[in-house]
This record gives structure tokens, sequence and C-alpha cells, in this order.
């Protein structure tokens, strides 16, 4: 349903990618696009406007900056210039949108008013990542950046522990060293994974291996844009001693063992008292 007004015209907002290093990939309605809008809403109004000049278009319309700390406040008067019958384009420094990127809280105000939304599709370092990987892509989650902080980091690795998809994350290249370590001890060394390096810009690069593997080349150093894929959890059958140790795995990440071993138990068809039994036996420090 769209939402009319007083003049009888409708505006929008467009949510538009933007290429990940190369200004070639840019569409032909991207182009249009920065040099027709109404209101352009930029993550970084100098990186856009030189795309913008790259590209040979020249916005018609203003620019004004649309990053996290100003997101929540710039909503309600693009929201207005919606209702009012402009089009706002909503463009970030490189791919989608609101995908890990500021955009989110504006699609769902103009949704909330029923005011049309559309989209300019293009780059994703999601999809272009997965695709390079060499690791299978029919089914995969993605989960943003990892976390900062080692704990959270390690339980949010935790739970990949038996994740059958293809799992796609976003990472510091200041952090990836440490990321891959802590992904060795949670997941285990033989785990296939791709660092994707500075993807679509002169020095891609791609790093396929284990888990192991990586962490010994990111421990050197790594710069630029980094996306990591990690292959799915292969399919085991599990005993009691795999079972423990995948408990003891998610409560060193900070989970609690009665859940866990309940959650596990009910999963694999094993008593749970049995099961958390044996991990609170297992993890009693031995004399």
């Amino acid at each position: 349903m769209q939402t009319p007004t007083a003049e009888g015209e409708t505006g929008r907002l467009v949510l538009a990618a933007t290429p990940l290093g190369d200004s070639r990939d840019a569409s032909a309605r991207l182009i249009e696009a920065l040099a027709t809008a109404d209101v352009i809403a930029a993550e970084d109004t100098r990186r856009t406007r030189s795309l913008a000049a790259a590209l040979g278009a020249k916005p018609s319309g203003r620019v004004v900056s649309f990053y996290d700390a100003v997101e929540v406040s710039r909503v309600p008067g693009l929201v207005a210039a919606v209702r009012a019958g402009q089009t706002v384009l909503l463009v970030t420094d490189a791919g989608m949108p609101s995908v890990s990127d500021p955009g989110f809280s504006l699609v769902a105000a103009c949704v909330a008013e029923e005011l049309p939304v559309t989209c300019l599709p293009g780059p994703s370092a999601v999809t272009t990542a997965l695709a390079l990987s060499g690791l299978a892509s029919d089914r995969f989650c993605f989960d943003g950046f990892a976390p900062r902080k080692p704990g959270e980091r390690q339980k949010f690795l935790a739970t990949l522990l038996d994740e059958p998809r293809t799992a796609v994350f976003f990472e510091s290249p200041h952090r990836l060293a440490s990321t891959l370590a802590d992904a060795v001890r949670v997941l285990g060394g033989q785990r296939q994974a791709a660092v994707c390096r500075e993807l679509t810009k002169p020095y891609e690069e791609v790093r396929r291996g284990t888990l192991t593997e990586l962490a010994d080349w990111a421990a050197g150093g790594v710069r630029g844009e980094i996306t990591v894929v990690l292959a799915g959890a292969a399919p085991r059958e599990a005993d009691m001693a795999d079972l423990v140790g995948r408990v003891l795995a998610r409560v060193d990440a900070g989970e609690r063992m009665k859940a866990v071993a309940g959650e596990l138990a009910a999963a694999h068809g094993v008593s749970s008292k049995q099961l958390y039994d044996a991990a609170l036996a297992a993890r009693k420090p031995t004399r």
C-alpha cells in the first residue's frame, strides 16, 4: 500500500548497493539515482561524492550524512521527506545498506508508515566471498561482524560448532588472528574455511585451507577489508565422549552446563542426567 501526499504524489526510499572497491561495478540505475534523488543519505558524504564524480553523476539533491552515530536522529527527517513525496537514496561506503551497515532503522520506520521502499541491487561482500570460497553455497547463514570481546567471540563460535550451513561473517583485520585462533580452539583446527581480503580491489586475495593453516597465516598480520567463510559442520555420530566434549566447549564459551547438556541430550536421544553427570565429572580438576 502506498501513502499519497496532498499533491497526489508518493515519495520513496531507495536502498542502493555501491561498489566494494571497483567503481566499474556500479549499475546504471545507481548512477541515475545519484544524479536524480531529492535526498542522498550517505554513510560518508565525502566518499559518496567521490564515487558520484568517478561515475560522472552530479547529485542534484541535497546530500546528508547517515552513519551509526547520527542514524537515529536522522530517521524522522528522512521519513518526513519520503512522506512529502521526495525520493530518498540510501547508500553506504560499500555494499548493501542495512546489511551490517546503517539503514535498518530507516527501512523499518518507512515500512511502519507504509511508505514505499525499493532496492537497487548490486555488489555484496557476503555473496561475493561465498562464491569465491570454494565451500558449499546452497545453504548458508550470515552473522555480521564477529564479537569484539574474546569471551563473547568464543560463545559466538560455539554456536557454529554443530551448524551444518556454511557461515559467513565480517572481521576487522586487527582482530582476525585472534578470531581464527579462537576458532581453532572452539571448532577444531581441521574445519575448512576461507578468508577473503580486499574483494574486487587490486590486491584482492582469497586464502583457503583449514582453520589451523589460516590462523598460522593471519598471525603474521593482515590488512584490508575481511570476510570469513566457514564450512558447515560435517555430520557425525555422537557418542558420549563426543557429546561431553561438545558440552564442555560450549560451557567454556560461557553457556550453562545444565542447559547445554539438556539440549544436546534431547537432540541425540541420550539421557540428559547421564550427559550432565559425565560432563561434570570431566570438568572436575584431577589431582
